[in-house]
């Protein structure tokens, strides 16, 4: 019988085990930590019975994973829940750009920021096509309806490595296309502040510098996984995705262990298939000499992003954003207007702290009340902030909550901290805070971890990379572990080549 171990217990790490185990591969899955699920992890971080999502908090691509969707994961007790308003960017003015789910509501919410008009810019010839028409709903619709009509078909592929064929190669051409263009110049198909900043603050999950090439490709897929499927959250938090794929690969045989960290692959049992949850530099460390010295120089070399600087808050009632519709909203884009969301980006890019950080803000509680206890709940918040930053951004985050939803000091009761040092303790993959698991580079966010016809294959028969440094990266829980087993079961199955 096939046998195999899979070294970190993240979403990718359980999904891969879940894939070998359905196939008939005896699995043992070795976590580091007291308890599963990587960056899926939730807890009582505040008060007793607030539940608090530790890293991944909205699942808008997750809920896109065909692979996800074929386990049936609700078995299991995994709930995709869906708040009202599925993000909103809240602006000085006391109006916000506001994103459903629906394609139709967004547009006809965006449309009526007419009197924000500001000169527009072409920019690509990307942009020219898709802004003849004026309005800003009209914009977003011709963007986001050819995106969505046929999106699982081209999630499928955009999904792969690059060097791979496409089976739908003109969607996938066309979305390229729009992937390719800098975030900074899509953001000027809109004419209205509104619509400029809610895909600025969207473009921004990118963690890079918004005027480099391929820096739109993170927000169409996020925007176009939540207009087909929602900014969902899981029920009773994140951590229920890695019970649920917990328990799908134990009724299937496989095994888990927790406490168990692989300092080197000559400590573990012997397996035919090794594959590694963890980041480039871990992967190197774990392997050794066995690593051929191009892999390992690839390995070593591989570059990290800007890190999170996280804040969980305990808080008596909802928070008082002054534009109603964020009081909805399972998260919120805290930025100011699009021109300060790129710069603040270019700043933390290079290094340097501003003084109004770009901030995230989840109100999972608004899709899931069962996480709060009465009128108390948990608010999970983070900062791009610069990679390793050593500093103390809980003030910063706190002031940006203010300006938007002014008394938010009031209702705070209880507060956890963790740092971009605290960040990658919590998990060792986060280097410098980075969650991303990697930075965002153009050439990076296409041939990650190294530049190979087969990105998850480390050089040594057997042995693969899986964590979320490999294609498509973090936020598509399970994907890169899914695919690193797929091929790493195929290559085993093949027949030997006969000698000539």
């Amino acid at each position: 019988m096939t046998s195999a171990i899979v070294v970190g217990s993240g979403p990718n790490g359980l999904a891969a085990a879940v894939y070998l185990a359905r196939a008939g591969v005896e699995v043992s899955v070795l976590e580091a930590a007291t308890e599963i699920g990587g960056g899926t992890r939730s807890a009582e971080l505040t008060v007793p019975g607030l539940v608090h999502d530790q890293c991944s908090a909205v699942h808008p691509v997750a809920a896109a994973s065909p692979f996800l969707r074929e386990l049936d994961l609700g078995r299991f007790g995994l709930r995709w829940l869906a708040p009202v308003v599925d993000c909103a960017h809240p602006l000085d003015d006391g109006s916000a750009g506001v994103l459903y789910q629906s394609i139709d509501d967004t547009a006809a919410g965006l449309d009526g920021d007419a009197a924000h008009r500001t000169p527009g810019c072409s920019g690509a010839s990307f942009a020219r096509r898709a802004g003849r028409r004026s309005g800003d709903g009209a914009r977003w619709h011709r963007l986001f309806t050819w995106l969505t009509s046929d999106f699982d078909r081209l999630f499928a592929d955009i999904s792969q490595p690059l060097l791979g064929v496409p089976r739908s190669p003109v969607l996938t051409a066309r979305f390229g296309m729009a992937a390719m263009t800098p975030a900074a110049v899509v953001g000027r198909l809109w004419r209205g502040e509104a619509a400029r900043a809610l895909w600025a603050g969207v473009a921004a999950h990118a963690f890079w510098r918004l005027d480099h090439p391929m820096t739109s490709a993170v927000g169409l897929m996020i925007l176009a996984a939540g207009h087909t499927h929602g900014w969902v959250v899981a029920e009773g938090g994140s951590q229920a995705i890695a019970d649920a794929l917990a328990a799908d690969l134990t009724s299937h045989g496989g095994r888990i262990e927790t406490g168990v960290r692989v300092g080197s692959a000559a400590e573990l049992p012997p397996a035919d298939l090794l594959l590694l949850d963890v980041s480039p530099s871990a992967a190197a460390d774990i392997l050794g000499e066995r690593l051929p010295n191009r892999v390992e120089r690839a390995y070593r070399r591989y570059r990290h992003g800007p890190g999170a600087f996280k804040v969980d808050f305990a808080i008596e009632g909802d928070v008082p954003w002054r534009a109603p519709d964020v009081v909805d909203a399972g998260t919120v884009h805290l930025g100011g207007d699009s021109a300060e969301v790129f710069a603040n980006e270019l700043a933390v890019h290079r290094g340097h702290m501003p003084d109004r950080p770009f901030v995230l803000v989840g109100q999972q509680y608004r899709a899931d009340p069962s996480r709060s206890v009465g009128n108390t709940h948990p608010l999970w918040t983070y900062a791009h902030v610069p990679h390793g930053y050593a500093g103390d951004a809980t003030e910063a985050i706190i002031a940006q909550i203010e300006r938007f939803a002014p008394g938010f000091q009031d209702q705070i009761v209880g507060m956890a901290v963790r740092s971009t040092t605290e960040m990658s303790v919590y998990n060792p993959n986060y280097i410098g805070g980075d969650i991303l698991s990697g930075a965002s580079s153009p050439l990076q966010l296409l041939f990650r971890p190294r530049i190979a016809r087969d990105p998850y294959f480390t050089g040594i028969p057997g042995t693969y990379l899986c964590s979320a440094s490999t294609p498509p990266g973090a936020g598509a829980h399970g994907l890169c572990g899914v695919n690193a087993a797929t091929r790493a079961l195929a290559a085993h199955n093949r027949p030997p080549r006969r000698a000539a």
